[in-house]
């Protein structure tokens, strides 16, 4: 009977008994029973229906009016004498106001979820993206690092055909061999390939330090190294030699190639 009760004082005043905007605080006004006839509303509100509403709404089950007691109450059965026949406008007013108030808040607690949840999609999916984007970046890095031990390992084993795949045909540099001239074109690194690298029949390994790849745009990208040379002198005696290198790499037709690099220090074939 307590829901029953709930409705018809609603039916009366236009809004319920029991009211909070915290869902737990509502609760213990309902476990309570805390409810009361405020005015001006209850003002013009017969004692007869205060009473079923009161009788309606307690608390304990068997002090609560039941069903066929409620049929009995005289404001049920008594109506034409203790019912007030008045035109209730102020409920209608007041029942569509709270209507007006319960809809906006389920309009709000739904554009609330909203929102949460297309932060969370966003957020989920630029995290997603990031994620793949970070991949995708880690893996051009390294496929620049990659091109970049096949040109010197071309390098150390004289293979001039191997280099001149992975350079342009155009390619500059400024290299100490060219003592401080910038060099375009494959001429002058031909020389020594057919004169020193390829006549070279000594073990040459080199080690690349600190790879430092920066990425421009799709196509274009630069690394800059040191690189320690190992090889054995003219005595037996193993040296090494650093240079600190530089290298811009551009794909072309989806290949890399070398067309312009930029060295110092050690000079590229091995001092005896």
């Amino acid at each position: 009977m307590i829901s029953t009760g709930v409705i018809l004082y609603i039916l009366l005043v236009g809004y319920p008994p029991f009211w909070d905007e915290d869902q737990h605080r509502l609760y213990q006004q309902i476990k309570a029973g805390a409810y009361d006839f405020p005015s001006p509303e209850w003002d013009t509100v017969t004692p007869e229906a205060k009473d079923l509403i009161n009788k309606m709404l307690t608390i304990n089950p068997a002090k609560r009016i039941t069903a066929s007691e409620a049929l009995k109450h005289p404001w049920i059965c008594q109506r034409s004498t203790v019912a007030s026949m008045m035109h209730r406008q102020e409920t209608v007013d007041c029942l569509k106001k709270f209507n007006a108030r319960r809809k906006l808040k389920v309009r709000m607690k739904t554009s609330a979820r909203m929102s949460r949840f297309w932060k969370d999609k966003t957020e989920s999916t630029e995290s997603s993206n990031t994620t793949i984007e970070d991949e995708d970046v880690k893996a051009r890095k390294q496929e620049i690092i990659k091109v970049t031990e096949q040109l010197i390992e071309a390098i150390n084993n004289g293979d001039f055909e191997a280099y001149t795949k992975i350079c342009d045909p155009g390619l500059t540099s400024f290299e100490p061999e060219a003592l401080g001239n910038l060099v375009e074109g494959m001429d002058f690194h031909r020389f020594y390939f057919e004169n020193a690298l390829s006549k070279s029949n000594k073990p040459i390994h080199t080690i690349i330090l600190n790879p430092h790849v920066h990425l421009v745009g799709d196509d274009a990208a630069c690394i800059a190294y040191i690189r320690l040379t190992q090889y054995m002198d003219g005595s037996g005696m193993p040296k090494t030699m650093q240079s600190e290198e530089t290298r811009v790499w551009h794909r072309r037709d989806g290949k890399w190639q070398n067309v312009h690099f930029h060295r110092s220090g050690s000079p590229t074939v091995p001092i005896k």
